[in-house]
C-alpha cells in the first residue's frame, strides 16, 4: 500500500512539473509558458479572471433577485418608475473604468511583442499553401553561399514514430538558442497565414507583401508546436510549426552541421 500511494505521488507530482508544450486531451487551460510574454499573457489572464467571476456572480445574483422580487405572484403591482439619473450613470462609468483598468495592461503586453533588443538573431519565416520556409539569414552555406534556408512539411501519419503528435510533427525543425533576443519576420508567399505558437505566446500574421516582426526570447530549452491559426485553404489544418529550444552551444553545432550540408535528425 505503501508503495502504491509513492507511485501515485510520483505520477501526481510528475506531471505537474513536467512542461505542457504541446495540446492535451481535454486541455482547458494555456500550455506551460516559455517565454516572458507567455507568462505575461498567463499571468493577465488569472488576474482578470479573478474579477470575472466577481462580476458574474453579482450580476447573476442581481438577476435573479430582480426575478425573485418582481414576480407577479409575490408583486402583482409593478413598479411606475421608467429610469434611475444614478443607477446609469453608475452602470455607464463602472464598466468603462473597469475596460480601462483590463485594457492599460493589455496594450503593454501588446507592445512588448514589437520591441525588438538587439537580436542577435534574425528568422525569416515564410507561409506557403500549405507548408513553412524558413531563413537563417545571418549564415550562408559553404555550397553556393546562400542564405541558410529549408522548407518544413508536416510528416504524414504513415511516418510518424511512437509518441509523435498526429498532425503537429513536422520532418524540418526550427532549432533556436534559449536566452537569447531573437527576431523574427513573418511573410507569406500566396495567401494569408498565421504563424503561431501557444507555448511561445507569438501569434504573427503572415500576409503576402508584407513584413511583420516580433521578438522572441525563450527562458528554457523545449519542443514548442504550434500550427497555422489563418484559414488558409483547403490543407489549412496541415501546416505545423515547431521551435526547438536548445543551449547556445548545440544550437552553434546545429548551424555548423546545417551550413556544411549535414543531414540532421530530429
Amino acid at each position: 500500500m505503501k508503495n502504491l500511494t509513492v507511485l501515485l505521488l510520483a505520477v501526481f507530482f510528475g506531471g505537474v512539473l513536467s512542461f505542457s508544450d504541446a495540446s492535451t486531451n481535454w486541455q482547458l487551460g494555456f500550455q506551460d509558458p516559455a517565454t516572458p510574454y507567455m507568462e505575461g499573457i498567463t499571468s493577465f489572464h488569472n488576474n482578470i479572471m479573478f474579477f470575472i467571476v466577481l462580476i458574474v456572480i453579482f450580476t447573476s445574483w442581481l438577476l435573479f433577485r430582480c426575478l425573485a422580487l418582481y414576480d407577479k405572484d409575490v408583486h402583482p403591482t409593478p413598479e411606475t418608475f421608467t429610469h434611475s439619473t444614478a443607477l446609469e450613470v453608475v452602470w455607464t462609468v463602472l464598466p468603462a473604468v473597469i475596460l480601462m483598468i483590463i485594457a492599460v495592461p493589455s496594450f503593454a503586453l501588446l507592445y512588448s511583442l514589437d520591441e525588438v533588443i538587439d537580436p542577435a538573431i534574425t528568422l525569416k519565416v515564410v507561409g506557403h499553401q500549405w507548408y513553412w520556409s524558413y531563413e537563417y539569414s545571418d549564415y550562408t552555406t559553404v555550397e553556393g553561399g546562400e542564405s541558410l534556408n529549408f522548407d518544413s512539411y508536416m510528416i504524414p501519419d504513415d511516418d510518424l514514430t511512437l509518441g509523435s503528435f498526429r498532425l503537429l510533427e513536422v520532418d524540418n525543425r526550427i532549432v533556436l538558442p534559449v536566452n537569447t533576443h531573437i527576431r523574427v519576420l513573418v511573410t507569406a508567399a500566396d495567401v494569408l497565414h498565421s504563424w503561431a505558437i501557444p507555448s511561445l505566446g507569438v501569434k504573427v500574421d503572415a500576409c503576402p507583401g508584407r513584413l511583420n516582426q516580433v521578438s522572441l526570447f525563450m527562458k528554457r530549452e523545449g519542443v514548442f508546436y504550434g500550427q497555422c491559426s489563418e484559414i488558409c485553404g483547403v490543407n489549412h489544418g496541415f501546416m505545423p510549426i515547431v521551435v526547438q529550444g536548445v543551449s547556445l552551444e548545440q544550437y552553434i553545432e546545429w548551424i555548423q552541421n546545417k551550413i556544411e550540408g549535414i543531414q540532421l535528425v530530429n
